[in-house]
């Protein structure tokens, strides 16, 4: 990111005087449609993100500018001045949700830019979010600790972007560490840091630039098919809370009970909820066949028993397969979006090559790639 056309636009809107900020985006290499089912999520903060200039102005309004929209905003700190700009809400509703917690940031001025690639599942708006969470916490020292700052992006996207979100993208870009990933409990908020530095690898993202209509309706029956699987076995044992703490075993008992779809998506969940433990066991052990092995087993419960996927998600797949790629599987929610790759650096070439050539050939376009590395979560930079 090239600060400098941030900083040049600060002085020329607002003065010489500024600090600095930035909050990553996130991949998450394992431990999909887990985390409202009670299971570990393994995310890590990339090295793309958002980037602000920030300084108090001594009143009560915020000044905005964004660079990647060319649009300027100003509002007061209070409930009824919600600016119409979607981006802008955003701002203001870390600002509200701050206040909503008993701490009174004061007006500031702002420039903003990233290099989040929009709509790839990257997470820019939790970076947005993160941002100025940590930006105001910082500047006011305000003494909120870095789960309640990932939790006011979460609330504000909840209450004020519409998105009923779970913690895992605020809790990436809040507390990244560059070259590890986090293994996160989302059912207790307990995490843990694990060495991600494959050396000889690369991580890249594969976009197939599609995003299939359905996904928010088949989201809500997925995550009703789960709770309708986990309340039939908490009926029987019940000291089960969510559909991780299951085993197969417990699925089994109550296969007769339930529709042969909710059995497949709960089959899912409780597969994946091993695999992110048998990626953490691998990495500690510097095994990256065994995660890449686990990621190409996601990539198959999320298209046949999850059913998730699409064809072009799984023609990335394939394709990964067919080039000897070490691991390779759909990232997020599904129906679209990208693949999450972890490949060999002397077949990375002929492996973008390749999946240019058949995807342009198959689909009438070529997927966008991006090169991640795991990097530092929210923090100042100047």
């Amino acid at each position: 990111m090239d600060l400098k056309v941030i900083k040049d636009k600060f002085v020329t809107l607002f003065g010489e005087n500024y600090r600095i900020y930035t909050s990553p985006g996130r991949v998450n290499l394992i431990g999909e449609h887990t985390d409202y089912n009670g299971g570990y999520v393994f995310p890590g903060a990339i090295d793309k993100g958002i980037y602000a200039a920030i300084q108090p102005n001594g009143t009560n309004s915020v000044r905005a500018y964004s660079i990647d929209y060319q649009s300027y905003v100003e509002f007061e700190m209070r409930e009824d001045d919600r600016p119409e700009e979607p981006w802008a809400r955003y701002i203001f509703g870390v600002v509200r949700e701050i206040q909503k917690r008993g701490f009174e940031p004061k007006g500031f001025d702002t420039v903003f830019a990233g290099d989040v690639p929009l709509g790839a599942g990257m997470s820019s708006s939790a970076a947005l979010e993160s941002t100025f969470a940590f930006a105001l916490n910082d500047m006011y020292d305000l003494g909120i600790d870095k789960f309640e700052l990932a939790r006011i992006g979460q609330s504000t996207e909840h209450h004020y972007c519409g998105v009923m979100c779970g913690i895992m993208d605020q809790f990436a870009s809040i507390f990244g560490k560059k070259g590890h990933l986090m293994r996160l409990n989302c059912a207790t908020m307990e995490f843990e840091y694990f060495p991600f530095d494959p050396k000889g690898y690369k991580v890249v993202l594969l976009d197939t630039v599609v995003k299939h209509e359905l996904a928010s309706s088949a989201y809500n029956k997925r995550r009703a098919s789960c709770e309708n699987a986990c309340n039939h076995i908490k009926h029987k044992h019940n000291e089960i809370n969510y559909l991780s703490d299951a085993s197969y075993n417990l699925l089994e008992e109550i296969k007769d009970e339930i529709s042969e779809e909710d059995f497949m998506r709960a089959k899912y969940v409780i597969g994946e909820k091993q695999r992110v433990l048998d990626v953490c066991e691998a990495l500690e052990k510097g095994d990256y066949e065994t995660v890449g092995d686990r990621m190409y087993g996601t990539h198959y419960g999320m298209s046949k028993e999850y059913e998730v996927s699409c064809d072009e998600l799984d023609f990335l797949n394939d394709i990964a397969k067919e080039c000897g790629v070490t691991g390779s599987r759909v990232m997020g929610g599904g129906f679209g979006g990208c693949t999450i790759n972890l490949v060999k650096e002397e077949l990375y070439d002929k492996f973008i090559e390749t999946a240019k050539d058949k995807f342009n050939k198959r689909f009438g376009h070529e997927p966008k790639v991006y090169d991640v590395v795991i990097s530092d979560g929210a923090r100042r930079i100047s």
